[in-house]
């Protein structure tokens, strides 16, 4: 049985999909109008020795902020699959008995698809990456989602960098938010969630691979695509 207390927190996460739609306008319209991203990326590139921050061939950071987490996020999107798959008469011999089979087709549901969709999205913008740039050594004229690349100077490929593809196996953890019972488990879900999404794509900022607005904005479409999966699911009139 599920409290007031948690079916009013509840209530309160659904509650905030048009919010996270208004955030996601109101992102796209300061990273594009701006030039708040260049600004954060030249704090991270040395013009001089025309190095980043930290260097992408480094096997130490790869390891933990893209390869580790990335292998980290599929067998945890497989575990969440496996316990939704399992008969329920198994299910309720393990901890996770209080958990709901919709919540769980969920939350796999959501680390699957975000970064699924933002691939997609990367695919179609046809935006590069800084150190593709040339501002930053690259070959490549800086070209907002919104503006057309210029007649003499347009590239012979397409660009993949908008908006963060490694991020979003991270952000896309918010997913798990609707496994949790009690409000603590929640912010938990959330912390999860942010700390290997904002790490993940910090690493790709700092290497060179992402402005921040790219990383806003996958995290938005995170939240946004797990909350129309509890739609899906009717979850939000069950609770």
């Amino acid at each position: 049985m599920v409290s007031s207390s948690q079916t009013h927190s509840r209530w309160r996460i659904d509650g905030s999909l048009w919010l996270a739609v208004g955030l996601l306008v109101v992102a796209f319209i300061i990273f594009e109008y701006t030039g708040l991203d260049l600004a954060v990326q030249d704090t991270f590139y040395n013009f001089e020795t025309q190095t980043w921050v930290v260097d992408g061939n480094s096997e130490g950071p790869r390891l933990w902020f893209y390869d580790g987490p990335k292998i980290g996020i599929i067998l945890l999107g497989l575990g969440v699959l496996g316990l939704a798959l399992m008969p329920a008469k198994w299910r309720a011999k393990l901890p996770f008995k209080g958990i709901g089979r919709r919540h769980l087709w969920i939350a796999f549901l959501t680390i699957g698809t975000v970064p699924a969709v933002i691939g997609q999205l990367k695919a179609t913008t046809n935006i590069f990456c800084p150190s593709e740039i040339e501002r930053y050594g690259g070959e490549m004229p800086y070209v907002r989602v919104v503006e057309s690349y210029p007649e003499d100077n347009y590239p012979d490929r397409r660009g993949r960098c908008f908006p963060a593809g490694h991020a979003s196996g991270g952000f896309a953890l918010v997913g798990l938010l609707g496994l949790a019972l009690t409000r603590r488990g929640q912010r938990l879900g959330v912390a999860l969630a942010m700390t290997f999404g904002w790490s993940m794509g910090l690493y790709q900022m700092l290497k060179g691979s992402h402005y921040l607005g790219h990383t806003v904005i996958t995290m938005l479409i995170a939240w946004i695509g797990f909350l129309l999966w509890r739609r899906v699911f009717r979850v939000h009139r069950m609770e």
